[in-house]
């Protein structure tokens, strides 16, 4: 089989992996020449397109092999036998791993401009090439993929030789290649056009990706309202996109009010996508100051059903909940309450552990969502994801603290909300 160019193979490549689609796949291509191809794939999948930047680690005088390898937000992964195989040294190993890591820091700013990573935690990842020779870089890919969270890794390329597929069949959960010719010597053989792929080709193809995955901002209907809740009256703000297939309720934590920036920021995130939301204050201004407030999870909880009822008189579509820090707890209460009428929870940076006893009664599907540097808080939530017994996933964010302020977390938050919401709420998936 002969392709044109990298576009043509990357459309006939697409249509091997339509049956991929349903489960909602991040496309991934190898700089530089599998972006082109990954490009293809992504449009036709409707799925979101990054890069996959890996450096292997070359054992000193012989960097032909490769002991291990890195990845982005500290991903490393080590070959233990052929470290000790070669005689490589803790002082090599930290040698050759700085000189890569500056490389793989320069590339992946270079390729995104700026933009975040795609987060791949429990996300089918589809890492695509031009073609394998070796298959030592897709090794090694398929290993820092893995190590991001990916549930299920596919391989998939236009063409490779069939004993590197068979090798590759224990890295990926699956290996596509159009062709596998027994006479095999070099990728470039079997495309007409096999011209190199410059490092603004990446950019610009990147960047038209981000573009077309962003949903188109609908008009957006933002009423300020007075929330009746536990016999008070809240302050909030209504934002319905013309057309919402829901609307996501927001319970702030650590008194933080319908202002906090980082809980709008993920709403504008949400209504970008036709979700419509509620922002409210939990406690009127006399409480937000006051830690028995703050920390009263089940008075916090009661006025978010009461501003449940209050919202479902008003709109007729699926409700969810969006709960930060205690306000997640909060939320996840409040969804374990007998007839709770919630569709899906998402917990940013939350604390499920103090939800109560009632965290097994929950049953609106779940995401918990923690920054990969909140240790403390990371443990607590996988603490409480065990007594879940709805639906249920823990997604880190590498690189993240507590309130997600590195370039980019809040982004990652979004996308995971966005994603969680529109499944459970809009598409009535899972």
């Amino acid at each position: 089989m002969l392709f044109t160019d990298r576009a043509e193979a990357g459309k006939q490549l697409a249509e091997a992996l339509r049956h991929l689609e349903k489960e909602r796949p991040v496309v991934l291509g190898l700089p530089r020449g599998g972006v082109p191809v990954a490009f293809e794939v992504a449009r036709v999948l409707g799925a979101p397109l990054d890069v996959i930047v890996v450096r292997k680690l070359g054992v000193p005088h012989h960097p032909e092999l490769g002991f291990g390898a890195i990845g982005e937000d500290g991903v490393r992964v080590i070959s233990a036998d052929i470290v000790r195989r070669a005689g490589v040294s803790e002082q090599d190993i930290a040698s050759v791993e700085r000189a890569e890591q500056d490389e793989l820091a320069r590339r992946a700013r270079a390729f995104r401009a700026g933009r975040p990573r795609v987060p791949l935690e429990g996300r089918t990842v589809i890492l695509v090439d031009d073609g394998i020779a070796t298959g030592a870089t897709a090794k090694a890919a398929c290993e820092v993929v893995r190590a991001h969270g990916a549930a299920r890794v596919v391989l998939a390329v236009p063409v490779a030789p069939p004993s590197a597929v068979e090798q590759l069949r224990a890295r990926a959960d699956d290996v596509v290649s159009l062709s596998t010719p027994a006479l095999f010597s070099a990728v470039g053989e079997w495309y007409r056009d096999f011209s190199q792929t410059a490092d603004e080709e990446v950019v610009a193809l990147l960047t038209r990706a981000a573009h077309r995955d962003t949903p188109p901002r609908r008009p957006v209907r933002t009423t300020e309202v007075d929330v009746t809740a536990d016999g008070l009256t809240l302050a909030g703000e209504l934002a319905l996109p013309t057309d919402a297939g829901a609307v996501v309720a927001f319970a702030h934590g650590s008194g933080s009010s319908r202002h906090s920036p980082r809980n709008r920021a993920v709403a504008d995130g949400l209504n970008r996508a036709g979700l419509g939301t509620l922002l409210f204050d939990l406690l009127v201004p006399a409480e937000e100051g006051d830690r028995a407030y703050v920390f009263d999870i089940e008075t916090l909880a009661r006025r978010l059903t009461h501003a449940t009822r209050w919202l479902r008189e008003r709109v007729d579509v699926p409700i969810g909940y969006f709960g930060a820090s205690t306000g997640a707890a909060a939320a996840l209460r409040a969804a374990a309450a007998p007839g709770a009428d919630v569709g899906a929870v998402v917990s940013r940076g939350g604390r499920p552990d103090l939800a109560g006893p009632g965290l097994g009664d929950v049953r609106a599907p779940t995401l918990l969502v923690v920054g990969g540097h909140d240790e403390q808080v990371l443990d607590l939530n996988r603490q409480a994801q065990a007594r879940l017994r709805c639906e249920n996933h823990l997604a880190v964010v590498p690189g993240a603290t507590h309130l997600f302020e590195e370039r980019g977390a809040l982004d990652a938050v979004t996308v995971l909300a966005r994603d969680w919401f529109t499944r459970h709420l809009v598409t009535g998936d899972g």
